[in-house]
């Protein structure tokens, strides 16, 4: 009788095994505070590492995190070498006839990054008409800085890499992510770049799907539900932000 049950209980441990998959989740670890490499331990994290983790275990699967070029994350989605996408990919129509996106989980926006000293000088997108302005390859703050009159875009792997050309007078501005920006000055007391006032390009953020795998975007659906009804949501985004969105 005891051995029955021994085997009744192993095998419920093995199916349940079985069963767990592993996801391979694609990201840049370049724009922290979303996801980034430690300087201790060279281990990838971040507000989107935790998140997606979370989300993968609340499914009982789990994450595998590879890292890689942001421009090269969508041809990996697209041919299967990734099943999921978590870099801050922010939803757009563009990128949705491409890939498929889970729900929005987080609000984001543009900021236009200057030297402190030309803050009397570039205040507004328009006084960049005609001038250079860094970015990161791929994102929504290249594709806003080429919609600018006259701009010579300069395109960056990393957004740290846009901050030092703009500091060296290689640019006039850097178009980035405005939680990319505040976490970076936060961090360093950076005293020599700062944000202008405004808030450009308002969209959402989701994790990113090949267009064929719905059962991937239904699990990532599921339990991006589960974590925010028992708050283990709101608990990573104090984590990494301090207050609730």
């Amino acid at each position: 009788m005891k051995k029955s049950i021994l085997a009744l209980l192993l095998g419920g441990v093995l199916m349940g095994s079985a069963c767990a998959e592993t996801i391979l989740v694609g990201t840049d670890a370049g724009l922290a505070p979303f996801e980034y490499k430690d300087e201790k331990t060279n281990e990838i994290v971040g507000f989107d590492i935790d998140l997606i983790k979370a989300i993968i275990k609340a499914n009982g699967d789990e994450p595998k995190i590879q890292n890689m070029q942001f421009a090269g994350i969508i041809p990996a989605i697209q041919t299967n070498m990734v099943d999921v996408a978590a870099c801050a990919m922010t939803i757009t129509p563009a990128r949705q006839k491409q890939v498929n996106f889970s729900d929005p989980y987080y609000d984001v926006g543009l900021a236009m990054v200057i030297k402190s000293k030309d803050k009397n000088k570039y205040k507004t997108i328009k006084d960049l008409e005609g001038k250079r302005v860094c970015a990161q390859i791929g994102s929504t703050g290249s594709i806003f800085a080429k919609e600018i009159k006259g701009a010579k875009v300069v395109d960056f792997d990393q957004v740290i890499e846009a901050f030092m050309d703009l500091k060296y007078d290689g640019c006039q501005a850097a178009i980035v992510g405005k939680t990319v920006i505040d976490h970076y000055l936060a961090r360093h007391n950076d005293k020599e770049i700062m944000t202008t006032p405004e808030l450009y390009n308002p969209k959402q953020v989701g994790f990113a799907v090949a267009k064929s795998n719905k059962k991937m975007l239904d699990k990532l659906n599921k339990g991006l539900k589960t974590i925010k009804a028992n708050g283990e949501y709101d608990k990573i985004y104090q984590k990494w932000f301090g207050t609730k969105q």
